[in-house]
């Protein structure tokens, strides 16, 4: 028996403004993620620097906790336990519409599941990245670090001026390549009913059957949303080098 894809069940009508819904809200909660895990990886690596061992201690406590508890445990605490317990209040204005709610693409963003998943995601990555800058800052030139005391930086101003740049520029790849895996476990939040592109192919799967058309468009889409993401993050990196090549 032969089969032929019907790429139109997927690609015109309701199914295709699912897919274009789920992908943008892809698109919406990986930034709001990678937003989230970039402000509390600085701040972590802040506190491990410069709080003494109790700053140790805490960061060290947060990175055991997060990297090894399952992101869709952590989906499903913040959605269904963490959210019910804030006051009531808050929780019903969340669920009120609001025009500062839609973003581009018609994506809301002050919902329970948006809230949720950028957050589950940004503390989730945030424990990798700590690791991996870490891992960058201990290839500075112990030089640089005596030369910058000597001449009375602070420890915060050595971490902003000295440390940071040129562990970023050390750990960029790995960097990179948690920003990609952010992106891809997002697929885990239609566990708590957020309906990104992976929550709109199975939408699509209950709709008119076509489940194999619309796991190849998610897949593409899932593809090229990575490799757009790659090349946007490693363009500096990039431009940088041929500009030394140059010189």
């Amino acid at each position: 028996m032969n089969f032929h894809p019907d790429w139109a069940g997927v690609l015109t009508g309701q199914p295709a403004q699912w897919i274009l819904s789920g992908f943008l809200t892809t698109v919406w909660v990986t930034l709001a993620g990678m937003l989230l895990a970039t402000l509390l990886t600085v701040l972590l690596l802040a506190l491990r620097l410069t709080g003494g061992r109790v700053g140790r201690d805490v960061v060290a406590v947060w990175v055991s906790l997060f990297r090894n508890t399952p992101l869709l445990v952590q989906l499903l605490f913040w959605y269904f336990a963490a959210w019910n317990l804030l006051p009531l209040a808050f929780r019903q204005y969340v669920n009120d519409e609001h025009v500062f709610s839609v973003l581009p693409g018609d994506v809301w963003w002050f919902t329970p599941e948006f809230l949720s998943s950028a957050w589950a995601l940004g503390l989730f990555t945030a424990a990798f990245l700590v690791e991996e800058i870490q891992s960058g800052l201990h290839a500075v030139p112990r030089g640089q670090v005596e030369a910058a005391t000597a001449q009375g930086f602070s420890p915060l101003a050595l971490f902003r001026w000295i440390l940071l740049p040129q562990g970023l520029k050390n750990a960029w790849q790995p960097v990179v390549g948690q920003y990609l895996n952010l992106m891809k476990l997002s697929s885990l939040a239609t566990g708590i009913g957020f309906a990104e592109l992976t929550y709109q192919t199975r939408q699509i799967e209950s709709y008119n059957a076509h489940a194999l058309e619309a796991f190849a468009i998610g897949s593409a889409l899932y593809l090229l949303l990575g490799l757009v993401m790659s090349l946007l993050l490693n363009a500096p990196v990039w431009w940088r080098a041929r500009k030394e090549k140059t010189q």
